[in-house]
């Protein structure tokens, strides 16, 4: 592939509904995008998707998308685990190859200006995609639910609500499930190790209930140089050791870089030439 590569990792609220989730991949697929990974939760009520493709596929296929969540997702009757503003809620746009965020950023509003002309769903812009500073962080348009959107003239769709359209780097979105049903315990952990409460850089974290009695501190790690996997899991499981609480499992949501897999196989591993 010569040309420019882009990646969007839309975030679909709907985990519970397997023929709803074949409907969004394939609405991808027709696009002559490629869809690369997809990873459903039925406690978050969540799906995501990991689609690559030019310029021209991954627009097509974030309006796609926009589609099948406004025909088949009713937030309205939506009940689930993780925050939410939309059906398709939130929509990133990375560049991967021979691109840069500034193209990244073009095809996010692109695509925002089509979803509503086309459907009439709003749209906030949020990080290198946002057009007002107090908006370049995700979790400020979810906590602030009276700011009118960036594109479009309603405050909400009635049934889809709106999306949160971003243009960002890599990011790696990863859980550690932990042996206990300690809501307070992990979110704790999770405030403790978070950059915006002074801890580790680029880390952003929450806590939520998982089934069987399980809680689970959720990460987005937006510069894994900076802060390795290895590290993080390390310091949640001294933090939950600290407690009386053992690590369950890890669980990655969506890719990640080649690079922090190298990295972490190096800490763990001893293993510094994959």
């Amino acid at each position: 592939m010569t040309g420019q590569l882009f990646e969007i990792v839309p975030n679909l609220s709907e985990g519970r509904d397997p023929e709803t989730i074949d409907a969004a991949a394939a609405a991808v697929e027709r696009t002559g995008a490629r869809l690369i990974d997809r990873s459903s939760d039925a406690v978050h009520h969540r799906s995501v998707l990991t689609v690559v493709g030019n310029a021209d596929q991954v627009v097509a296929a974030a309006v796609a998308l926009a589609g099948i969540a406004l025909d088949r997702i009713d937030l309205r009757a939506h009940r689930g685990a993780h925050p939410r503003i939309g059906a398709l809620d939130v929509l990133p746009f990375v560049p991967l190859m021979r691109a840069g965020l500034p193209e990244a950023v073009a095809l996010a509003h692109r695509a925002g200006a089509e979803i509503w002309r086309r459907y009439g769903v709003p749209s906030f812009y949020y990080g290198a995609a946002s057009r007002r500073s107090e908006r370049a962080l995700l979790p400020d348009i979810r906590r602030n639910a009276d700011w009118a959107p960036d594109e479009g003239d309603v405050m909400r769709h009635h049934s889809a609500g709106a999306i949160a359209i971003g243009a960002r780097d890599l990011l790696i979105a990863f859980n550690v499930e932990l042996e206990s049903n300690d809501l307070a315990a992990a979110a704790a952990i999770a405030r403790t190790i978070r950059e915006r409460n002074g801890g580790l850089r680029s880390l952003r974290a929450l806590a939520f209930p998982r089934a069987e009695g399980r809680v689970q501190v959720s990460l987005n790690i937006t510069d894994y140089a900076a802060t390795p996997l290895y590290r993080i899991v390390e310091l949640i499981r001294a933090l939950a050791a600290a407690r009386g609480i053992e690590l369950l499992r890890c669980e990655l949501i969506g890719c990640l870089p080649w690079a922090a897999v190298e990295a972490t196989a190096a800490y763990y591993l001893g293993v510094s030439n994959l």
